[in-house]
């Protein structure tokens, strides 16, 4: 009890400085020792002069008997150097204070350590994860290889041609070999085969049609003119056989918009001699690719064309020593017309063509490619 414990201490400091209620005040006081009070050899005893030792108050041994104070010497650090716990009076064999474990064990669950914080759990080091990125784009497939053309060889024997893609139907088209082909007819009946090889090789048959025209080179996009578009060529060899009605024209083919024309390059005929254009006017003449060509023109009324019935003029370079085999320079004779006054339009179409105005006969171009270099 706190009463208790203030009547011990002021025994303990009256033993110390020697003083007593039957002490004289006269009497001087003992020297003073360099033992400080928990050091002090205990009094002989005389029957209450005794001195105790107050352990804390928060020492469990303080109540386990009853309160009472223990012996001067037990439970004094130091006379215990083994550091030897006092016993649980209560006989739970634990140490007092009861909140220290032996060494090397873990505490209770809930239990801290004496000096120590209750930490979180520890949390796994966040992995960084890259930025998500977009899904990759598949890459387009490469262009395909440029196809290798043959060179023009007229003196070589005509290939056996197999397997090719036929059309018989009018406005039949497609595309072999990167060239485009295109037939059309009017009256009677007629095919047009394309062969899947570098030399661009075609056929083509008819039976009495009142106009038939099958032709392979190129459609363009009719954006720019020819003059812009690059240097346009053909090689052509062919062979034919039967007849072709009251006109026929073999050869190189196209229309331009803005304005609306057809044009012929003639190299031969199914005639006896150059093809005579009806209702066209001579312009004019010039000298190209080891021939002398003839230049013509006429107007066309309310008749077919490219975009349907419509008016349009028609211009004719027709040779005067027909060929069946050679290099046609289709771009110097669209320049030769130009010098005539006589001008073309958004580039619509250049093809190797055989046109038929009937009769029953048969063609086989077995070299038909038509070339564009691109202008620098």
């Amino acid at each position: 009890m706190a009463l208790r414990r203030l009547s011990t201490s002021a025994a303990a400091i009256i033993a110390i400085f020697g003083c007593s209620e039957s002490a004289d005040e006269g009497t001087p006081p003992p020297p003073f020792g360099s033992m400080l009070p928990s050091q002090a050899s205990p009094a002989p005893g005389n029957g209450g002069g005794a001195m105790e030792q107050t352990p804390p108050s928060s020492d469990p041994a303080s109540s386990a008997n009853g309160g009472g104070a223990l012996p001067v010497g037990q439970g004094n650090e130091g006379q215990n150097p083994d550091d030897i716990g006092i016993a649980d009076p209560g006989g739970s064999g634990e140490q007092a204070g009861g909140s220290q474990t032996e060494p090397g064990t873990t505490p209770p669950e809930g239990m801290e350590q004496p000096g120590m914080e209750a930490q979180p759990p520890a949390e796994p080091p966040a992995t960084e994860q890259p930025p998500a990125q977009p899904p990759a784009e598949p890459e387009p497939p490469p262009p395909p290889p440029p196809i290798v053309r043959p060179a023009l060889n007229c003196g070589a024997p005509a290939p056996a041609l197999q397997n090719g893609i036929q059309g018989c139907a009018v406005n039949d088209g497609g595309n072999v070999s990167e060239q485009d082909w295109f037939l059309w007819y009017s009256g009677g009946s007629g095919c047009m085969t394309s062969f899947d090889t570098p030399s661009g090789a075609f056929s083509a048959n008819w039976n009495n049609p009142g106009d038939f025209l099958a032709r392979k080179g190129f459609w363009f996009d009719e954006t720019q003119t020819f003059d812009q578009i690059g240097e346009i060529g053909a090689d052509l060899k062919f062979t034919r056989q039967g007849s072709a009605g009251g006109f026929s024209f073999i050869g190189i083919y196209g229309w331009t918009l803005e304005p609306l024309v057809e044009y012929y390059i003639v190299e031969d005929s199914f005639g006896n001699g150059p093809a005579q254009p009806f209702n066209t006017q001579l312009r004019g003449n010039f000298t190209m690719d080891g021939a002398t060509y003839n230049i013509y023109t006429g107007a066309r009324q309310n008749q077919p064309s490219i975009i349907g019935d419509a008016n349009f003029t028609q211009v004719f370079s027709v040779r005067q020593n027909p060929r069946q085999c050679g290099h046609v320079s289709i771009s110097e004779h669209f320049r030769q017309w130009q010098r005539m006054g006589i001008g073309l339009g958004l580039a619509k179409e250049a093809k190797i063509l055989v046109e038929a105005g009937g009769g029953n006969g048969s063609i086989n171009f077995s070299h038909a490619v038509v070339t564009v270099t691109p202008n620098d």
